[in-house]
C-alpha cells in the first residue's frame, strides 16, 4: 500500500498551503521533507510505519485516534528536530491535538512548521544508519551504513561505518549486500530484509536521479525492518526527469531576508557568525574555523560592492543569531574597507553590538578602515589566520 493510500496528502493537492514553488526554479531545491521520501520509500516497497500528514490540530487528533500511540514529527528541512523538540510522543488523540497545535505555525531551527507528520509509535529493538550518496573523488556511488543508527550518526566513530563503493555497470550485486549486511552483525531474517531494502533503496537512487537516500534510523522491530526516518535529495540537474516531484522551498526566515538583501547567506549551527566578502574567502573563512576548532554560525557573503547601508544590515542578520563572537574578513577590491569600518561603526553606535567581533581587515582604504575601527576600539588583523584563531580562542574562552 502506498503512502497516499495511508492518508499522506502531498501539499502539491493543498491548494490553500503554497509552500513550494514551480515558477522560480533558482528559489527552490529538491530536497524532500520527511513525509515525501517516506511515500517514495513506500513506493519502492520498502516498510515504512503507519500515519499520516495533519497541517490542522484536527487532523492530528483525527490521526492519532485512528492509529493509538504515536509519534508526532514536526515536518521541516533540518535535522536534529528532536533536540530542537519537533518530536514528541503521545498515547491519546487530546495530547496529539494540544502538541500539534503547538508545533504548528512554530519556529524551529529557523523554519516555520507548516504540517507534522503522525506515525505510529515502534517498538524499537535496535536502530541502524543507512544511506546512498554520491562520492564525488571516486566518482561511484556509496554506501554508508552503521549499527549505531539514531540521532548525531556524524559522531558515529569512523571504524563504526560502513563504506562501500559500487560499480555503476554492475549496481546492487547479492555479494555486496552480503557483505554488508555481515559487516553490520545481523543475520538470518533481518539481515535478509536490510538486504533487501538496499536492493530497493539504489534503484529508488537510481530511477529519482538522488544525490543522497537516506534512512535514520532504519529500526528493527520485532522481525520486521522499518525506514524510521527518509531525507531524500535529488540532483536539480535531473529535473526535468523528474518533473512529477514537488519542489520545496527550504530557507529559513533569515536567508529569505538575506536573499531579499542580494546576499548569500546559509544558516549554520555553530557559534562564530561569519561576514566575508567573495565565496572563495567565506568558504576559507569557514575552514579555518573548523581548522582550529571552532563552529561557524553561518555562511555569508556579502559580495563585492556591499555599500555601507548593506553591510549595516548582514551585521543586523548576524546579531539576530545571537553567535557567542562575530568574524568579520574583509579583501578590499570593489568592496571598501572603510565603508565596512563605517557600518560596523553604524550597527555599534546604534544599536550596539553585545558580542565580541574580530576583523580582518586588507585592501581598498585599508588605512581609514583601521581608524574607523580603531577608534570604535577595534584592532584589525591583516592575515585571516590569525583573525579566526582568535574568534575560536574567544569562544573557548582563553
Amino acid at each position: 500500500m502506498g503512502w497516499r493510500e495511508r492518508g499522506f496528502v502531498g501539499w502539491r493537492e493543498r491548494g490553500d498551503r503554497r509552500v513550494y514553488s514551480e515558477e522560480k526554479k533558482e528559489e527552490v531545491t529538491v530536497k524532500l521533507y520527511e513525509y515525501m521520501g517516506k511515500e517514495l520509500l513506500a513506493e519502492y516497497g520498502i516498510p515504512i510505519p503507519e500515519g499520516g500528514v495533519a497541517a490542522t490540530a484536527e487532523e492530528a487528533a483525527e490521526l492519532a485516534g485512528k492509529i493509538g500511540s504515536v509519534v508526532l514529527k514536526a515536518q521541516i528541512l533540518s535535522g536534529k528536530r528532536g533536540k530542537a523538540g519537533g518530536i514528541c510522543f503521545t498515547d491519546n488523540y487530546v495530547e496529539a491535538s494540544r502538541v500539534a497545535a503547538d508545533l504548528l505555525g512554530s519556529q524551529l531551527n529557523g523554519y516555520q512548521v507548516e504540517a507534522v507528520l503522525v506515525e505510529k509509535k515502534l517498538q524499537i529493538d535496535r536502530e541502524f544508519y543507512l544511506a546512498i550518496s554520491v562520492d564525488s573523488a571516486a566518482r561511484k556511488p556509496i554506501i554508508l551504513a552503521s549499527a549505531k543508527g539514531g540521532i548525531d550518526i556524524e559522531d558515529v566513530p569512523e571504524e563504526d561505518l560502513v563504506k562501500m563503493n559500487l560499480d555503476v555497470t554492475v549496481g546492487m550485486q547479492p555479494f555486496v549486500t552480503r557483505e554488508i549486511t555481515r559487516r553490520l552483525g545481523v543475520t538470518d531474517v533481518v539481515a535478509k530484509q536490510i538486504a533487501e531494502i538496499l536492493g530497493k533503496l539504489y534503484r529508488l537512487f537510481v530511477e529519482m536521479d538522488a544525490e543522497l537516500v537516506e534512512i535514520n534510523p532504519l529500526v528493527i522491530s520485532g522481525e520486521t525492518v522499518i525506514a524510521a526516518d527518509a531525507k531524500i535529495t535529488i540532483d536539480d540537474d535531473a529535473l526535468f526527469r523528474q518533473s512529477s516531484l514537488p519542489t520545496v522551498q527550504e530557507r529559513t526566515a533569515a536567508e529569505k531576508q538575506a536573499h531579499e538583501l542580494g546576499l548569500s547567506y546559509v544558516e549554520l549551527d555553530g557559534e562564530i557568525a561569519v561576514m566575508a566578502n567573495g565565496a572563495g574567502i567565506t568558504m576559507a573563512t569557514l575552514d579555518l574555523i573548523q581548522f582550529y576548532g571552532g563552529t561557524a554560525a553561518n555562511f555569508l557573503d556579502a559580495g563585492g560592492g556591499a555599500g555601507i547601508e548593506q553591510t549595516a544590515k548582514a551585521l543586523e542578520l548576524l546579531l539576530a543569531k545571537k553567535p557567542k563572537v562575530i568574524l568579520i574578513n574583509i579583501f578590499g577590491g570593489i568592496t571598501r574597507c572603510d565603508d565596512v569600518a563605517k557600518a560596523f561603526a553604524y550597527v555599534k553606535q546604534n544599536g550596539g553590538i553585545p558580542v565580541p567581533v574580530v576583523f580582518r581587515l586588507v585592501g581598498t582604504n585599508e588605512e581609514r578602515g583601521r581608524e574607523i575601527l580603531l577608534a570604535e576600539g577595534i584592532n584589525a588583523y591583516k592575515l585571516m589566520h590569525e583573525a579566526a584563531q582568535k574568534a575560536v580562542e574567544i569562544v573557548k574562552g582563553n
